[in-house]
């Protein structure tokens, strides 16, 4: 079977397509078939004088989604989807679909989320999916050629990582048992074994939140390395982001034209130093205590509202002038439908820079207002990354807000030796890591503190016990990554069939 991706190897052949039918339009005595077989779409021209009568006729029939076998030459053309087009001298109906539910008019979020299992044949979704495919592919790259080991971790656990209350509960044979939060406790176990290990398996957290950065299902990487400290372990982070960043923009051109994202800013970090800061830094730059390039938060934030509300102005100045052209009597209805798509577009564009300039004056007062100790909310994250153009690390957090088994820092045991990744353009937290502790009592002082079942954890602690050594790793978000490699505003659109608070179907 041949595919549409090996159109170049066939210029010029008469080779056989099997695909749906994306959309058609008619032409006097010609038939214009955009088809999609899932590696790639192409315009497929089916001209009554070539293909004969029969053929064009059942082209006529073709409705969106219909499935087809279409026979023709391949010839190369650049102003086409894909750069070929098929010339088709025969047109074989595999089944014809019925009216499909989604068609090119704007449709509501909820009404795509409950046909999502129709919504990832458009050509957007299409193109995302295939993103987060190469960044699979990437990953397994990068830590299969660095000498890491995948090792699964269990999905049904016993006990709580992270803390209880973000746990899904269910039986397991008669006993409690929970879906599991994450696999690094038993990465711990593994790396003590291989020393460099990887897992990449579900995670599951219960967490009654409807951002667009969370999901209750999600994938997760996480590798633990024996021997490793703080130091090294972020060396590698930033190792492990840019390749997998290089090798994604290699292999997805024409995806990311597909998604319209404009890919400079991770081009540009490849071969940049990614910024490597304290949490103390970071508070000080959040409130605007401190200034980079000359400027702080405080004053950027600033800067950005009146740049938003001067562009919202100019759009609405031009969607006036729109609306009486649209009106005007003497406007041809040609130019009419051209200057409605005009309108749809500013009024869409004036919609999404007035939800950015309405969050602005929320994330002046989160920062003006940050109480050092706390964790960084996402106002806080994204306050902080406007700053930067490259992904930033956060280290050295007070031990309060990281998990139990953080490594406390020996020059200052009010801090641990932990350390986030925050990616820019708003993205935030894409990666959560650290050292972990070796001293067998400071972990059973922080169990008792988290209120966690001292049994559940005895395996743990056997692996202080017998034969401890420095070691660390962290937890990269799968989905969080394919949000900000795509620029997406949704964390939803990132994975085929979201599981997230209120969406459990399809």
């Amino acid at each position: 079977m041949i595919y549409l991706n090996q159109a170049p190897l066939n210029e010029g052949k008469n080779v056989t397509f099997k695909g749906w039918v994306t959309n058609t339009r008619s032409s006097k005595g010609i038939e214009f078939i955009i088809l999609r077989d899932g590696t790639g779409f192409m315009q497929c021209v089916v001209d009554q004088a070539i293909a004969g009568e029969d053929n064009y006729e059942n082209a006529k029939k073709l409705t969106q989604e219909t499935a087809v076998e279409l026979t023709g030459t391949i010839k190369k053309d650049d102003k086409q989807i894909g750069g070929y087009e098929m010339q088709v001298n025969n047109v074989t109906i595999i089944s014809i679909a019925e009216e499909y539910p989604i068609s090119n008019k704007p449709h509501g979020v909820e009404f795509l989320m409950d046909n999502r299992h129709l919504w990832i044949r458009a050509k957007r979704q299409w193109a995302i999916l295939r993103i987060r495919n190469s960044i699979i592919y990437a990953i397994h790259n990068f830590f299969q050629s660095q000498g890491f080991m995948q090792a699964d971790a269990p999905i049904f656990t016993g006990n709580a990582c992270e803390g209880t209350t973000t746990l899904f509960s269910t039986e397991f044979y008669e006993q409690p048992a929970y879906l599991s939060q994450s696999g690094q406790l038993y990465g711990e176990a593994m790396a003590m074994s291989l020393s460099k290990i990887y897992t990449f398996g579900p995670t599951f957290r219960a967490e009654k939140s409807k951002t667009r950065r969370h999901l209750s299902e999600f994938w997760m990487i996480e590798p633990e390395m024996a021997f490793f400290d703080n130091n090294d372990n972020m060396l590698l982070i930033e190792n492990f982001l840019k390749a997998v960043i290089k090798e994604v923009l290699e292999k997805c051109k024409p995806e990311f034209e597909i998604i319209e994202r404009d890919t400079k800013i991770l081009e540009n970090l490849v071969n940049v130093e990614f910024p490597k800061i304290t949490y103390d830094e970071a508070v000080k730059i959040l409130k605007g205590e401190k200034t980079l390039n000359g400027k702080t938060t405080i004053e950027t934030l600033e800067e950005d509202l009146a740049e938003l509300n001067k562009n919202i102005t100019e759009l609405n100045i031009e969607l006036v002038e729109k609306e009486k052209l649209i009106n005007d009597p003497n406007t041809k209805k040609g130019q009419k439908n051209f200057i409605q798509n005009k309108i749809d577009n500013l009024k869409n564009d004036i919609k999404e820079l007035e939800e950015r300039a309405g969050h602005i004056p929320e994330y002046l007062n989160s920062a003006k207002n940050f109480i050092y100790g706390n964790d960084f909310g996402g106002s806080d994250e994204t306050v902080l990354t406007r700053m930067f153009d490259t992904p930033i690390m956060i280290y050295n957090w007070p031990h309060e807000v990281k998990a139990f088994y953080m490594k406390r820092d020996n020059e200052n045991p009010h801090l641990a030796k932990g350390v986030d990744v925050l990616a820019p353009e708003g993205y935030g937290e894409i990666v959560g890591g650290g050292e972990r502790e070796t001293d067998k009592n400071k972990i059973i002082e922080k169990i008792i503190e988290h209120k966690l079942p001292m049994q559940a954890f005895e395996w743990y602690l056997d692996l202080r016990r017998f034969g401890t050594v420095t070691h660390s790793g962290f937890g990269l978000g799968l989905e969080r990554l394919v949000a900000w490699i795509c620029k997406l505003k949704h964390i939803r659109e990132t994975i085929p069939f979201p599981r997230m608070y209120g969406r459990l179907f399809p």
